[in-house]
């Protein structure tokens, strides 16, 4: 172990109380004995089916789309490139709720490109679409930099010698390229995920937070913390349990080997 300043450990030691005693409080103040009549609640479960079901949705259109985007922003270089990539990951930093605003005036019934939508009978602002495109819009950044960034760590021997023996550009990805940073990926979806599943922002502002259709947990959480904190502590729980799990999963995953 690498030595390091005895200093350091006090605000440190600050740091980590900093961000655990938010969770500490929220079990020590969780009413138990309403804890499974909460969470087994048919608003509650209507929630979490919504939630997980639309995080899924989006993972994989992050998937179908995040991949070919970082493989094209690691294995290109201009500043056309740099500036796309830029924008692309903008949802990083971008404030949520601004992201749903513009959102609402891009695919509204307004919007620059809803309103012709909108004549062509498609409507998307404050349907479930609307839910699985706002969580796409905040979580497709995190599988575009984690996969890009194993990408660009990558030894380009392997995809030279794919190349001389005669392999596509094509072959090469999927038996090659891809291989080589898989578990970045696997993090990267995972971490994509877990920020579709605990949207709140951009959901709430282009979709709206009706039961049933585009009340996802977090939005659930939020209505049930206006009327009664305390009702809304069970579910918080589970999703505060479910992004532990995500954190250890991506902490732990296996380092990345070289394809055989």
């Amino acid at each position: 172990m690498r030595r390091i300043p005895v200093w350091l450990y006090a605000p440190a030691a600050v740091g980590v109380a900093f961000i655990l005693i938010g969770p500490v409080a929220l079990v020590v103040r969780m009413p138990w004995q309403d804890f499974v009549a909460s969470v087994t609640s048919q608003e509650s479960l209507d929630a979490l089916r919504l939630a997980v079901v639309t995080a899924l949705t989006s993972t994989s259109l992050c998937l179908l789309f995040g991949v070919p985007m970082a493989v094209v922003f690691a294995r290109s270089d201009g500043i056309v490139v740099r500036v796309i990539r830029a924008l692309v990951l903008l949802p990083l930093v971008l404030p949520p709720v601004v992201g749903g605003l513009a959102l609402i005036y891009a695919l509204g019934r307004n919007g620059v490109v809803g309103q012709y939508l909108d004549d062509a009978g498609i409507t998307i602002a404050f349907t479930t679409t609307a839910v699985i495109l706002a969580q796409t819009f905040v979580a497709l950044p995190f599988l575009v930099i984690s996969v890009e960034g194993a990408l660009r760590s990558t030894d380009g021997e392997f995809e030279q010698v794919a190349a001389t023996l005669g392999a596509g550009p094509t072959r090469t990805l999927w038996k090659v390229t891809l291989p080589l940073v898989i578990p970045s990926l696997l993090a990267g979806t995972v971490l994509a995920f877990a920020r579709a599943l605990g949207e709140f922002g951009a959901t709430i502002t282009f979709a709206g937070n009706l039961p049933g259709t585009t009340q996802t947990a977090p939005l659930r959480i939020y209505l049930d913390a206006i009327n009664d904190p305390a009702q809304a502590l069970p579910l918080a729980l589970v999703l505060m349990v479910v992004a532990l799990v995500v954190v250890v999963a991506v902490h732990l995953r296996p380092s990345g080997t070289a394809p055989s």
